[in-house]
């Protein structure tokens, strides 16, 4: 199997959403003055505001009151979530080592952990959970180490278990297609792929993710699902470099030229591979 050769391509698709925030003012804190209405606060930055502005009221906060979990959680979730990923596991370990940790903390560490490629330690917190922590992150953990394993068996019954538990399953059956990918599994990945799209069709992950599997299958056609043009000119030039890997030099070129014509602003990236290759240099 070719899969592994542009694997590479999909890397996207493995990281596990934390939970996008759209952008607030920041604005003086007009809640200040009891735990209730600080509580109210944190969840509005964890959940609306900017991860930027997020860090900064957590930083601040936590320096004021160091002695406060809420806080200390809340800087570890909004450091994640602008990809300080160093900085989030030192201020977990932080609330692992004073005790004031919950279930759901060693739960985004794991997450957290798993982007530092730390999997010793992914495995570690995964054994640490308790039996009552039953939900669908859990298991994508679960699966996620299995794959790390190549423990086939116990990553798809728990990427199933995960599937049958989101109420929202079509990042789950992404990362599901990807192990599958992994693994030289194309038709099952492209099924999963296909699944993960039915549930969400704006999800471009999926969508790319399904045109490398037709691509590794020497089907260089787009898939039909909902696409706008950007996306089709992207799917188009990772379907050329996938062309171009497996010697089909002229498919390649067309795939490119298509890009070039479908991107709606100037696409450089499929432009300069498509001048190389007509100026013979690749």
């Amino acid at each position: 199997m070719r899969a592994k050769a542009v694997i590479w391509l999909a890397a996207g698709a493995m990281a596990i959403s934390l939970g996008a925030c759209e952008s607030v003012s920041n604005t003086p804190d007009p809640l200040a003055g009891s735990v209730i209405d600080e509580a109210n606060l944190n969840e509005l930055m964890l959940t609306a505001g900017d991860p930027e502005d997020a860090v900064r009221y957590f930083q601040e906060s936590s320096a004021r009151e160091p002695d406060r979990a809420d806080f200390r959680r809340g800087l570890a979730l909004s450091l994640a979530r602008t990809k300080r990923y160093h900085e989030s596991a030192r201020v977990y370990q932080e609330l692992i080592t004073l005790g004031q940790d919950e279930p759901s903390d060693r739960l985004e560490y794991a997450f957290v952990a798993m982007r530092l490629d730390r999997w010793d330690d992914v495995r570690a917190l995964s054994e640490s959970f308790p039996d009552g922590l039953q939900t669908p992150r859990r298991y994508v953990i679960d699966a996620m180490v299995a794959d790390q394993d190549n423990d086939w068996a116990t990553a798809d019954a728990a990427y199933a278990k995960a599937e049958r538990m989101s109420s929202r399953p079509a990042a789950v059956l992404n990362n599901w297609g990807v192990s599958q990918m992994s693994r030289g599994d194309l038709s099952a990945a492209s099924t999963t792929f296909n699944r993960a799209i039915s549930y969400d069709s704006s999800l471009f992950n999926a969508k790319n993710n399904l045109a490398i599997v037709r691509g590794l299958q020497g089907e260089y056609s787009l898939p039909l699902v909902p696409l706008k043009d950007a996306e089709k000119a992207v799917l188009l030039n990772n379907l050329g470099i996938i062309a171009m890997r497996q010697g089909e030099e002229q498919v390649a070129r067309g795939l490119f030229a298509a890009a070039v014509d479908a991107h709606p602003e100037h696409y450089p990236a499929a432009a300069d591979k498509l001048a190389a290759l007509d100026a013979g240099l690749q």
